[in-house]
């Protein structure tokens, strides 16, 4: 199925952070956020290799503008992993095109992968997200609202 409506956390990336495998930090870390078509299939349950940008699904199909968003995606602003009672809340400001001139066409999700640290895998993703369908904008601002509760909330 292609990118579908489903988003996830890659399943071997928390083992990775959990069993100190990688020094991934969610506060501290730098995240990209790369954009892609509906010719993706991505699944939670691949090896850590295989969630990375630029391998796997993640190593085709990106869509992106030069100018305004470019390939490898954008940072991700004002990066927050915060407790609320007893919920973890990973989040981020809404993702905004480089400029007002973006033109992207078929945009039906993304990737979020770290770029700080490259073990036990550079640009180790650490979710995928639907867009629920086709999203483009022509010559315009292209923006990424993230749910009000967060990019990823862990309960616990």
């Amino acid at each position: 199925m292609p990118f579908g409506t489903s988003s996830k956390l890659f399943v071997s990336t928390i083992e990775d952070i959990l069993e100190n495998t990688t020094a991934i930090r969610l506060i501290t870390d730098v995240f990209n956020i790369a954009l892609f078509n509906d010719s993706v299939t991505p699944s939670q349950t691949v090896a850590s290799a295989a969630t990375a940008f630029g391998a796997g699904v993640w190593a085709a199909n990106e869509v992106f503008d030069a100018a305004e968003w470019a390939t490898g995606g954008q940072a991700l602003d004002t990066v927050t992993f915060a407790p609320t009672a007893n919920v973890l809340k990973w989040d981020a400001d809404n993702e905004v095109s480089a400029g007002v001139s973006a033109t992207l066409a078929d945009v039906r999700g993304c990737l979020i992968y770290n770029v700080t640290v490259n073990t036990p895998v550079d640009s180790q993703g650490i979710c995928f997200l639907s867009f629920g369908g086709a999203n483009a904008v022509t010559d315009g601002t292209f923006t990424v609202l993230f749910n009000a509760a967060g990019i990823a909330t862990f309960t616990l």
